[in-house]
């Protein structure tokens, strides 16, 4: 029997043509290949900000089904193939913060099981955040949170300000934590009249470092609002500070540990002229806005006649937007890391800056292997 001649793999395709405009696609394809872009939100409002960042990356939405079953268990399917990809998860956080973090584990676990190369997670907004420190008996629950996201299978996260950047400490991947602060600033400067005319203030000791950071780029005094009535983070008691009771119990002999005082806030004072200036508040998260509110009163009868509040993270939760439209406050600008349009329909005063722009250009970076240091320019420690 006579052998057949096997020909060679581009001999036998040698007289296949490709249709017309095949190859312009073909070749427009393996530019983008090797990544894909998934939202593990099963809300359309929070979808918002992953299609922003797609459209300006110039891709689709990665095909994926996420919904919450009759029992309320999360189900997520992937309906593409992502075999050796980088896969950008773009998971904001509303209301309901629990299922939000069950679709990005279980996603992120999907798409581990799938075989992708590297699975990313784009959390503008990281959750839990504000419990990263030990209070009393409780626990530090962003450790367990990073914890849990590593054993799902990412294998690095971009955010944008961390409530405290320590908090970068807990993960065993890479963090890279963008800043807001080039948006806002840029806000201030274009849309805020007279802001020449403006003083930065921080609602609390605490936020005098944002503050400024803030006063310094923008040329602009400093303020400081001194003695609030209500406990901050950092006059909580931990769990060092709160000895058991002992009960027929007799102390050492030579154990004679000194007392305490305790702590007395100074009567409420502000550090600084506001006199006839526009006050702008800085700060990383607006949620409960009582202190903003409080606030905001103080620096009116200290003579200031317009004032803003600027912040990375609009959560607003409960009652927030009416309160806020009942205040002092003239304006309220947050970024869109938080879905947040059923506030702004209760409140006009609520304004969002867009920062699609860093978190798609932070992908593609990531994506081809580039440096980051170019979106950390000019950016210091503080901001």
């Amino acid at each position: 029997m006579p052998r057949k001649l096997l020909l060679p793999y581009k001999s036998v395709f040698s007289h296949f043509r490709a249709p017309r405009g095949l190859h312009d696609s073909l070749a427009m394809n393996a530019a983008r290949s090797g990544y894909r872009v998934f939202s593990a939100n099963s809300t359309a409002a929070s979808t918002e900000l992953a299609k922003k960042i797609t459209e300006r990356l110039g891709a689709e939405l990665g095909k994926s089904v996420v919904y919450q079953e009759t029992n309320g268990e999360t189900r997520v399917e992937i309906k593409e193939s992502v075999r050796g990809q980088d896969i950008f998860i773009i998971q904001t956080i509303p209301r309901d913060v629990n299922t939000a973090v069950m679709e990005l584990l279980i996603m992120a676990y999907a798409l581990k099981t799938s075989c992708a190369r590297n699975i990313i997670g784009v959390i503008p907004y990281f959750p839990y955040s504000k419990q990263s420190k030990m209070r009393k008996r409780g626990s530090i629950v962003c450790k367990l949170l990073a914890s849990m996201l590593a054993k799902a299978g990412l294998t690095h996260i971009i955010t944008m300000d961390l409530h405290q950047k320590e908090i970068q400490g807990f993960f065993s991947f890479p963090v890279d934590n963008l800043r807001a602060s080039p948006f806002l600033l840029q806000y201030i400067q274009e849309e805020i009249p007279d802001y020449r005319n403006a003083v930065i203030v921080a609602k609390s000791p605490g936020a005098a470092k944002r503050a400024q950071s803030y006063a310094e780029r923008l040329r602009l005094g400093l303020a400081v609002i001194h003695g609030e009535a209500q406990c901050t983070e950092q006059d909580m008691d931990d769990g060092r500070h709160s000895p058991p009771v002992l009960r027929n119990a007799t102390l050492h002999p030579g154990l004679e540990l000194p007392l305490m005082m305790a702590k007395e806030k100074p009567p409420i004072t502000v550090v600084g002229d506001v006199g006839g200036r526009i006050a702008i508040i800085v700060d990383d998260i607006i949620d409960d806005v009582e202190s903003f509110v409080a606030a905001a009163e103080i620096l009116k009868e200290r003579g200031a006649y317009k004032i803003f509040v600027m912040a990375t993270h609009g959560l607003l939760s409960a009652d927030a937007p009416r309160l806020i439209e009942e205040s002092s406050i003239d304006e309220v600008v947050v970024t869109n890391t938080v879905p947040h349009e059923v506030q702004k329909l209760q409140c006009p005063k609520i304004k969002t800056v867009d920062v699609s722009l860093i978190l798609s250009e932070a992908i593609r970076r990531i994506h081809n292997g580039e440096s980051m240091a170019y979106l950390f320019r000019n950016i210091t420690v503080d901001d």
